[in-house]
């Protein structure tokens, strides 16, 4: 599994699936998650079956505990 990069003050990271409705669902269970936490990533699907979250507390201008949290769970959640 690749690792979170830091890029621009944010954690980024690509997710591959088999097809464009796993990662729908993939993107569905993160939004669940990101509501628990009110903290909220941006997400990108591309490509039909690629999505890329970027990580970072916007009224921080960069990563904090809560995108680290963040990050570990949406690792649990791709496993």
């Amino acid at each position: 599994m690749n690792e979170w990069k830091h890029k621009n003050n944010a954690l980024v990271k690509e997710f591959v699936f088999k097809d464009f409705k796993n990662a729908l669902k993939f993107v569905n269970k993160v939004a669940g998650a990101a509501e628990k936490m009110n903290h909220h990533p941006d997400i990108l699907i591309h490509s039909y079956n690629k999505v890329k979250i970027t990580l970072s507390t916007h009224s921080e201008n960069k990563v904090t505990t809560k995108d680290i949290k963040l990050s570990r769970i949406i690792d649990k959640l791709f496993l």
